[in-house]
This record gives structure tokens, C-alpha cells and sequence, in this order.
């Protein structure tokens, strides 16, 4: 060996471990970004929320370094070679080494583990549970970003600062903007869900709307609440059914006109958010405040005979903890009900603790689902306030709010399927308080307000039944006895009570000779103690006493709401072992995940306090979650991609200071304003850019992460439904009300325990907009199930978009499509038919039409034409349509149809 090389080997054996300190060691480690990911990948699922060998996981800071099933701590903070976490990482002995029985870490896992232990072994949090900072927009060069900012075409606002800073890093240029025609109908179809209009077209085309402007015209339409309100929808599992197997109809379509019009109102989304969890805890809410609550009211009831009620109340309780942490905080909590969560820092008894927040609500699985909002006609209101005006009158503020609710919305009652102790009765269906003769029961905890009558919601079946109602027992003072006849129906009867001041067990007797063994006497659904109407000896007492009652008895339309349990009805909480409901252990009161932002003690331990606490600027993850998810519906990805999961195994965002300061302009410059943010987005250069994506462009992005290009994406189901009635011109532009019935292939609803059926719409409600559709959760319409709509049994954070033949089938045979393509070709043959197809073409797609396609369409028309002539006076029926058309009309609905088949229709470029 010369000289030379042994004095360079003496120098690098002599210095390595120094050079290897100063270019490896010095650099720290970061904990959420290099060393989480393989602990979640390689190690925590046997050591972490679900199973813990050797007692030993790296799911929370305090489990990883406490002393293991050995005695020592697996991890010495400081010292990696005393650390058996590291230890068995590197063992040869197929017994000891880690991961056991999988294939073993790299070298480079390895090193990087051992340089996090001998660094100190820090532990840092996700990235998504941290409060966004202040961002700095960044600055850039002409010459860093690639790009002559003098023709300013891409940098419209900062959003294009980050974009284009990262595509730089990247060495992409940006796209060049999109040709105006195409942009307009971008825009028009991301705002309103429809093509824009031939005004809106053509002025901004033409130069005589701004880009701007056109952006502010799109905002003001009532159009783009509908379009909103169907991402909203299916965040909400909105439907028009119950779910289950009997899945009977529902009135929920109030809420879902709510949700259209607090975004057409552009409510600002942290009120937007209190209304829907807890706007019956606001103080005097109003009517649209308690039908914001139909939020956690779409979950699914069960009808079926003979199930649990309390089985299924409790399910929808853990259905709205699973909803509000998906929807608000991109978190799948779902994971922590049976067990701590497997990646993330969710501990198994915070789970119970955020169920606490929706535990002591008044729903309780039944089939009127009360509690309900009820809603009178004008003069039944003027009946309502006679009452309510007279308890003012005479009595009380707090007795007048206590009438109010009761007439709003019957509360608080006492449901019969609590009674318990059946002696010759039974709870009938497991629903209904039945007796028979010489039969009893008992309905425990109940407070009687001091009230001299209870009312009484039940159903007679027979003349010649007595009940008895006794305090605590068969030896107790009778409170109440009355007679129950033939009702023919449900009713509610004020019968006279006993005031007591306790709370009070009641027994049940039922006494009628009359009648065979085991013949229920009646059904009684609930009871119900309100305070005495005060004003007894008041002139007109008597009228007005008789007209509560009436008005109580009214038939009225009604949307299942939420109200909270009063305080000597509140219910515990309970930890569930293993997430068994019927497995109760520790109770927890009311709280949030420690790993969020603290539960501030100046805020209600209930509904109320958790919306605040999720609409806190505190709160790290709501804000981030929604700009996410608006972001998504515009540019057809999420800066995260996976929009349902910002946790320790979600995607990493592909621009996270962009999703930061996106987050607090949200909060704090637009204040939860959601026009505000979304015309942000699309005043961007970044959105504003052509779609069209080079090869080469293609190669290096397929998934536009970079955003080097425009969005191009399948429209949605309503879009494509939408959009065909509209350059139809069939598309009535009526809004709000019941759903309805479009046309759809017959036998598609079969309906089972009832007699309901698809029953078509007629008139104008026949071309409604898809948000209007009824949906049936057993039985969603098919056409936008088969362009991947839900069917909305629980929450859907992000429809998966597929392509499939039967899509092709859908707009070529549905009624609805056939219809319309019948309807725009009845436009098409006024002109002569180049010029037809010509404007037909441009009209739907908003583009010139090219000559070889111009051709290839009006080779289609020759070709029906032909077909159609020489079957001309044949007694057939044309694509299912009522009318018979010639054959010139019938070639030109071919081709419209065809028009509405093309990619450019059905995608947004």
C-alpha cells in the first residue's frame, strides 16, 4: 500500500465516527415524519392500541418509555445500545428479534430508530394535532419559479405562491390559464353544480364580465346552495327512509332545505356547525335552530318487531360520536369504541367520554321517533300562541318556555317501553305498554312535576278497562284511576292525578273481566307531567285548558330534532369492555381527546360546549379538515388526499403550509366564512390553469399532486342529471319541499312491511334538481348509484369515483336522459342540420365543435335517419316515449343522446 493511501486510511478510520457524528448524529430526527410512520407500519400492532406484548407499546409517550413485562423500560431515552427496543431490532436470534415472525427492518429503519433513541428518543406530535402558526407566504424569483411574473397569468393571489414554490422545487412550470369558454362552464358547474347560462356565457366569453364578476354572480345564485348541500348530504347521511330492513319513510326534507338555504345565506361555518349539534341548547332557539339538529337525527331507526330499543338508541349515539369526529376532525374515532386506537393518540375511555357529549338526548329508537318538531298551519299556530299568551299571562317565564316546548315539540315524556315488572302483560312489539286483564308494570324515576293531571298518549282497544296507577307498588296510594274505552286510534287523554312532589315509582294495574287471558287492554306509548296551567280561577281557564289539549292532539307535520334530557331524566355514560354495550364499566362524564385542544371550563359540559370547543381557533383540525374538503370538491384532491384521515396513517399533505394558511384564513381573515374561502380558491391562478396534460407532464404527475394543470374531473351524479335537464331545457328551477319521484325502470322499488311505491312525479317536479330526488336507503335511485352516489346509511366523507359500462347504459337508456335528449333535439331541428348539431354541441358542452367530430354526428344522423324512414307508420314506441316522432325529430333525439355521452359533457375540464 503506498503512503499516500495508508495516511488516508489512518485519517478515515481515525475521524470516521467523528465525520459519521457530524453529518448524521447532529441532524435531528423528527418524530411525526421519520420515526412514526415505521412504528405504525412495522411495530404497533403488537405493541400499541389493540394488543400490547410484553406490555409493552409505542402507541402513547408514557406506554413506550414505562417498564415492560421484564421490569425495565424498552426504550433508555439517550442510550441505544441499552435499549432492548434497539437490542432486539438487531438480534440474529429469530426468537428475539423484532418485529417477530415478519420480515425484518431495514438497515436504514434501523439506524434511523437507533439515532432517534441515542438523540434522546423524543417524541413529537402529528403534524395534524398541532394548532397551525402563522405561515409566511413564500417569496419567490422570476428565476426560482421558472416563469415571467410580467405576464402575471398564473400568480392571481398567495395560494399560487405556494403552489407554484413547491412545482418549482419540482422543476414544473405552471399550465397556461384555461380558454375562457372552458373556464366559465369550470366555474359555473364547481359553484352552481349547473352549465352556466347563455347570458353569463356570453358576456364573459366576450370580455364584458370580469372573471370576478362572474365569480360573484355564480356565489349569489340560489343554485349553489343545492349544489353545496349535497356534499353537505351525504356528510349528514342524509335520506328520505329510516334504514334497516323495513326502512319506512321519513320526513326529514326540512333539514335538508335548511342546509340549502344557511349556504345560500353563507351562515359562517362555526354557527353553522352550533346549529346542527346543539341548536336546541341555544338559548330560546328558534323554529330553523331545532331543525338544524336533524343533523344527528339522520341516523337510521329501527322499525323491526321485536328488536331492542335501547340496542338501537345506543347505536345511534355511537353512529353521531363516529359522524361529528369524521365530519369536523378528519378522525376515525370509530377505531377507539371496542379499544385505544391503533395508531393514533385516542385513548379507549375518551371515546366514552366525547359519547357522554350525545348520551342524554331524548331519542330513544321508537317509531314516531320523537322527539319531534311539530308544525302548525297559521291559524293551528294563532291556537298555540292563545295558550302560550295566557301562561304568560298568569304565570311564570319559566312555565311559559315549558308550554312553548311541550307544544313545539312534546318534551319531556316518559316512553312506556321503560316499564319494567310485567305481571300478565308484556311490552307489546317491545314497544307499546301492554296489560291484560288483572295486569301490571312499573315506570320507574318519575317526576311528576307536582301536576294535578298526567297525559297519557295511548291507544283503547276495548269498552270496560280500569287503570289503576299507584305510587311505588301494589300497596301504594292510588294516584289515578280512570277508564280506557275503544279509542279507534291514538289519543291523548288529561286524566286526573294525585300531586306529589318526588320523584316517584309508578305501578300500573289493569283490571276488565270482560275480557280473555293475555288480551292487551291497550297500547300506551308515553306520559307526561307538565306544571298546572296557572290562572285557575281566571275567566276563560276552562276554554283555554280544553284547547291545550286539542291543540296537543292536532295532526301535524313533524322532522325528528334533538333535545337534551332534563336533569332528573339525565342518563350516565359508561365505558363499554371491548366496545360490548351491554358490557358496562367505569362511568365518565363529558370530555375531548387530551391530545386536542383543552375543554374550556367557561363552556357547557354538553352538545353546546363540544360545538364550541370544535369551533375554538384553539382546535387544530377543524378548519384544516374543511378547507381540505372544499379544496377537494373544487380541484377533485384533497391537499390531503385521504379525506376522511389527517391521523398518524393518513396521507401527508402535498403542501402543508398551503393547508395552514388556508386553515387560519378560514378562521380569522374570511371568519368561517365559506364563500369568503371558496372564492379564494377559485380566483387562483391554480385553478384557473388549462387541464390539458402533456405526456410528458402526465409521466411526472399522473395525480396532479403539483397542481401543474387545471382539474379535470367526472362530474357527480346530480351534476350529469342536472346538467342534461338544463341544456334540455327541461329543468325547473322550483326549490324546497318534499322530495320527489323522477322517472326510474319499474320494479326497482320493492317494498316490503308497506304498501309505499315509487309513485312518478308529474309536472314541473318531474325535472326538479337531483338534490330534491327521494332517496330510499335499501333502494337508491339507480342512475346516481351507478355514477357512485351513496346510499347514506352513515356518513360519507368521500364518494370513490369509478368507471364502468352500466355508467354508459345509464345516460344512454334512463327515462330521465332519453327524455332529455328528446327535448334538446325538439330545439335542434329549427335550424338546418349541421347547424343543429353545431349548436346542440356547443350549447352542452360550452365548445366549438371540430369538423371530424361535426362529421362522425352527422353521419349518426344519416344512419337513423335511414332507419327511422323505412320504419316510418310501424305502430312501435321510440326510446319509451309517449310521443311518436317523425323521423327527422327521431334521428336528431339520437344524436342528441349521443351528444350527452361524450366525455366532454360529462367531465369537468
Amino acid at each position: 500500500m503506498r503512503p499516500r493511501q495508508k495516511l488516508f486510511k489512518y485519517l478515515f478510520t481515525a475521524l470516521a465516527p467523528l465525520l459519521f457524528s457530524c453529518n448524521s448524529s447532529s441532524k435531528k430526527i423528527d418524530f411525526s415524519s421519520q420515526i412514526k410512520p415505521i412504528l405504525n407500519n412495522k411495530c404497533i400492532t403488537c405493541h400499541g392500541g389493540v394488543k400490547k406484548s410484553g406490555d409493552f407499546s409505542l402507541l402513547f409517550r408514557e406506554d413506550a418509555f414505562a417498564a415492560t413485562a421484564s421490569g425495565k423500560p424498552a426504550i433508555i431515552p439517550g442510550d441505544a445500545s441499552g435499549s432492548e427496543f434497539i437490542k432486539r431490532l438487531k438480534s440474529n436470534d429469530p426468537e428475539l428479534r423484532m418485529p417477530y415472525e415478519k420480515p425484518p427492518l431495514t438497515k436504514e429503519e434501523i439506524e434511523l430508530l437507533t439515532q432517534w433513541v441515542e438523540q434522546g428518543a423524543e417524541w413529537g406530535e402529528h403534524w395534524a394535532y398541532t394548532l397551525p402558526e402563522k405561515v409566511e407566504v413564500p417569496a419567490l424569483t422570476e428565476k426560482a419559479a421558472m416563469v415571467n411574473f410580467s405576464e402575471n397569468y398564473f400568480l392571481q393571489n398567495d395560494i399560487d405562491r405556494f403552489i407554484l414554490a413547491k412545482m418549482s422545487y419540482d422543476t414544473l412550470v405552471p399550465n397556461p390559464p384555461a380558454e375562457p369558454h372552458v373556464l366559465i362552464r369550470r366555474l359555473a358547474l364547481d359553484l352552481t353544480g349547473l352549465p352556466p347560462s347563455d347570458a353569463l356565457f356570453n358576456a364573459f366569453v366576450s370580455g364584458k364580465t370580469t372573471y370576478e364578476e362572474a365569480v360573484d354572480l355564480l356565489l349569489a345564485q340560489q343554485s349553489f346552495g343545492e349544489k353545496w348541500a349535497s356534499w353537505w348530504l351525504d356528510l349528514a347521511r342524509y335520506a328520505d327512509t329510516k334504514g334497516y330492513e323495513k326502512d319506512k319513510g321519513r320526513s326529514m326534507w326540512r333539514y335538508r332545505d335548511w342546509v340549502i338555504k344557511a349556504l345560500n345565506d353563507d351562515m359562517p361555518f362555526d354557527q353553522f356547525t352550533t346549529e346542527q349539534l346543539a341548536g336546541d341548547l341555544l338559548p330560546e332557539p328558534s323554529v330553523d335552530q331545532l331543525i338544524a339538529t336533524a343533523f344527528h337525527r339522520n341516523t337510521m331507526n329501527n322499525d323491526e318487531g321485536g328488536t331492542e330499543d335501547e340496542e338501537f338508541r345506543v347505536a345511534s349515539v355511537l353512529d353521531r360520536v363516529n359522524t361529528t369526529f369524521s365530519v369536523w376532525q378528519s378522525t376515525t374515532m370509530e377505531c377507539v369504541q371496542c379499544h385505544s386506537h391503533t395508531y393514533d393518540p385516542f385513548k379507549h375511555e375518551e371515546y366514552y367520554k366525547a359519547m357522554a357529549f350525545f348520551n342524554n338526548t331524548r331519542d330513544e329508537d321508537t317509531p314516531d321517533e320523537s322527539p319531534t318538531i311539530r308544525f302548525y298551519s297559521d291559524a293551528q299556530e294563532r291556537q298555540k300562541e292563545e295558550i302560550v299568551q295566557w301562561v304568560q299571562t298568569y304565570g311564570s317565564q319559566e312555565e311559559a318556555r315549558n308550554y312553548v316546548d311541550f307544544l313545539t315539540f312534546m318534551e319531556p315524556k316518559y316512553l312506556a317501553h321503560n316499564a319494567t315488572d310485567f305481571v300478565n302483560g308484556e311490552l307489546a312489539d317491545t314497544k307499546y305498554l301492554a296489560l291484560w286483564d288483572d295486569g301490571s308494570c312499573v315506570m320507574k324515576n318519575i317526576d311528576t312535576q307536582g301536576a294535578s293531571s298526567v297525559y297519557l298518549y295511548y291507544r283503547g282497544f276495548m269498552e270496560g278497562t280500569t287503570i289503576t296507577i299507584r305510587e311505588q307498588d301494589a300497596n301504594g296510594a292510588i294516584l289515578s284511576r280512570f277508564k280506557v274505552g275503544n279509542t279507534k286510534g291514538n289519543t291523548i287523554e288529561k286524566i286526573p292525578f294525585k300531586p306529589i312532589h318526588h320523584m316517584v315509582d309508578l305501578y300500573f294495574e289493569a283490571d276488565n273481566n270482560s275480557i280473555a287471558p293475555q288480551v292487551s287492554t291497550s297500547h300506551i306509548t308515553w306520559l307526561a307531567f307538565i306544571k298546572d296551567l296557572p290562572g285557575k280561577n281566571k275567566p276563560g281557564y276552562e276554554k283555554i285548558s280544553n284547547a291545550f289539549l286539542n291543540v296537543l292532539n292536532l295532526k301535524t307535520p313533524t322532522l325528528p330534532i334533538m333535545i337534551e334530557n332534563k336533569e332528573q331524566m339525565a342518563r350516565t355514560t359508561q365505558v363499554f369492555d371491548r366496545g360490548n354495550w351491554l358490557m358496562l364499566t367505569d362511568t365518565v362524564e363529558p370530555g375531548t381527546p387530551k391530545i386536542l385542544n383543552p375543554f374550556d371550563d367557561a363552556w357547557p359540559r354538553n352538545r353546546l360546549g363540544l360545538s364550541k370547543w370544535l369551533v375554538s381557533t384553539e382546535n387544530p383540525l377543524t378548519a384544516r379538515t374543511t378547507v381540505n374538503r372544499v379544496w377537494h370538491q373544487l380541484f377533485g384532491r384533497g391537499i390531503v388526499s385521504s379525506l376522511e384521515d389527517m391521523g398518524t396513517q393518513s396521507d401527508p399533505p402535498s403542501h402543508p403550509a398551503l393547508l395552514d394558511w388556508l386553515a387560519l384564513r378560514f378562521m380569522h381573515e374570511h371568519d368561517w366564512g365559506m364563500k369568503a374561502m371558496i372564492k379564494e380558491m377559485v380566483l387562483s391562478g391554480t385553478y384557473r390553469q388549462s387541464s390539458v396534460a402533456t405526456p410528458a407532464l402526465y409521466q411526472k404527475d399522473p395525480h396532479n399532486t403539483l397542481y401543474a394543470r387545471g382539474p379535470r374531473v367526472r362530474l357527480t351524479a346530480e351534476q350529469i342529471r342536472d346538467q342534461a335537464l338544463a341544456v334540455s331545457g327541461l329543468l325547473s328551477d322550483k326549490m324546497y319541499g318534499p322530495g320527489v319521484m323522477p322517472p326510474q325502470p319499474d320494479g326497482v322499488w320493492q317494498s316490503v312491511y308497506s304498501n309505499e311505491s315509487w309513485v312518478e312525479s308529474k309536472g314541473e317536479d318531474k325535472y326538479r334538481r337531483a338534490v330534491y330526488t327521494y332517496l330510499k336507503r335499501t333502494s337508491p335511485y339507480p342512475s346516481f348509484i351507478t355514477f357512485d352516489a351513496g346510499s347514506r346509511e352513515v356518513c360519507t366523507i368521500r364518494r370513490t369515483v369509478t368507471n364502468t359500462p352500466l355508467q354508459a347504459l345509464v345516460t344512454l337508456n334512463d327515462p330521465v336522459f332519453v327524455e332529455a335528449a328528446f327535448a334538446f333535439a325538439q330545439a335542434m331541428q329549427h335550424e338546418n342540420v349541421e347547424t343543429g348539431i353545431s349548436k346542440a354541441y356547443e350549447k352542452a358542452t360550452r365548445a366549438p365543435i371540430e369538423e371530424e367530430r361535426l362529421r362522425v354526428l352527422k353521419t349518426l344522423y344519416d344512419q337513423a335517419l335511414e332507419e327511422f324512414t323505412l320504419t316510418a307508420g310501424e305502430n312501435t314506441v321510440f326510446m319509451g316515449l309517449e310521443e311518436q316522432p317523425d323521423p327527422k325529430l327521431a334521428a336528431l333525439t339520437v344524436v342528441a343522446n349521443a351528444i350527452m355521452n361524450l366525455d366532454e359533457f360529462l367531465t369537468k375540464a
